[in-house]
């Protein structure tokens, strides 16, 4: 299995591609989607910003229109794939201050006025390069515009329950990953003349675990659906996977981690570098508390 970063980058190239392919026009999905799907061309999701993280709506990069096209000033922080990738799907201010003045362009790597801060030292996710995508009087063509000038931000908002899904299989497939080598060790592992696995204490925390992910994951399974199917609710359903299955899963490697004992805390047994990698997965395309904010909003609409 790929370790849950890599996943997690590739969650985020498939976010751009589907934006692409629902919101563009047929040149940009000729242009981008076969290099996309075979991996030749790699493409980086920027909407987060320094000054503005959970309130993405406050975004401040700017592009002026001109006669060259879009010039784009800003920054944009915390970007899987910065410095790294080929395109850059950039969230931008078009228009006024509401979200109804955001627009979606794409800059390409190399193009003038483009450039890079220092590569993020994280806790996990190493395997991945994060970092500032900066912009100073950066030109791209109008052609590279993603559907409408305005809808911006509501393309970033679909495109983002996809992400939140992807973001829950990745650190659910981390989690198995940990419980799946937590089982193996323990059948090895000796203490008091037998196995760990056959004390029964122990036994009750691994069915607890095998419980929680298996809930994990029919949740994510239906949340999955209802996206598939455009339910009313699907927003809804995204944001409770995202928040239960992420939670659920960094808590089921922290737990084996336990059961290695001070071998979970070494390098060498791979636990410590999967609850690392899966921390973030709390904060990423919305952190968890956000997504009860959205949860908490949706319940209040449904009762009117």
């Amino acid at each position: 299995m790929a370790c849950p970063s890599v996943g997690s980058f590739l969650s985020i190239h498939n976010m751009c591609g589907g934006m692409i392919d629902k919101f563009g026009s047929d040149d940009l999905r000729a242009k981008w989607l076969p290099k996309m799907c075979s991996m030749e061309t790699v493409v980086s999701y920027c909407l987060t910003e320094p000054g503005s993280g959970s309130d993405a709506a406050a975004l401040r990069t700017r592009a002026q229109r001109t006669n060259e096209g879009y010039s784009l000033t800003g920054n944009k922080a915390f970007i899987s794939g910065g410095g790294y990738s080929d395109a850059y799907i950039v969230m931008c201010r078009t228009g006024d201050d509401s979200p109804k003045g955001i627009s979606t362009v794409i800059v390409e790597d190399g193009t003038k006025g483009l450039s890079f801060g220092v590569r993020e030292r994280k806790m996990g996710w190493l395997n991945q390069p994060t970092a500032q995508v900066q912009f100073d009087d950066c030109l791209t063509s109008t052609d590279n515009l993603v559907g409408e000038e305005g809808k911006g931000f509501t393309y970033a908002m679909a495109g983002l329950d996809g992400g939140r899904l992807n973001i829950s299989a990745g650190a659910l497939g981390g989690a198995q990953a940990a419980l799946d080598k937590t089982l193996i060790y323990m059948g090895e592992r000796k203490a008091f003349g037998k196995s760990i696995d056959q004390f029964q204490a122990l036994q009750f925390r691994l069915a607890d675990m095998e419980t929680e992910l298996q809930a994990a994951r029919i949740f994510l399974r239906q949340a999955a659906w209802k996206l598939d199917n455009q339910a009313a609710d699907a927003t809804k359903y995204c944001a409770m996977a995202k928040r239960f299955v992420t939670d659920t899963a960094f808590k089921v490697a922290n737990d084996c981690l336990q059961l290695h004992g001070g071998y979970g805390y070494l390098a060498d047994y791979g636990i410590e570098k999967i609850v690392r990698d899966l921390r973030v997965h709390q904060i990423l395309e919305g952190t968890n508390e956000i997504m009860r904010l959205i949860v908490g909003r949706a319940l209040l609409a449904e009762r009117g």
